[in-house]
């Protein structure tokens, strides 16, 4: 489970098998699927970036909200 901006979602850390994953640990993730490990700083960074883009981050953030994730 991940915390993205104040959203909690199930994604796929398949691709970083090799990593020692932790609770609190910081992963950049699109599409559902964790892609790498980064730090807290590099996690920060990311962060301010997408906040900076203003209305698209937001509108993505109340579209994630809003959406549910269905298991088949």
């Amino acid at each position: 489970m991940v915390d993205v901006s104040g959203v909690r979602r199930a994604i796929n850390i398949g691709l970083l098998e090799n990593e020692d994953l932790a609770p609190g640990d910081w992963v950049l993730i699109h599409v559902g699927f964790a892609l790498s490990k980064i730090d807290e700083v590099e996690a920060a960074a990311a962060l301010d970036f997408l906040k900076s883009i203003g209305e698209p981050y937001e509108d993505e953030i109340a579209a994630l909200r809003e959406s549910t994730i269905e298991q088949g």
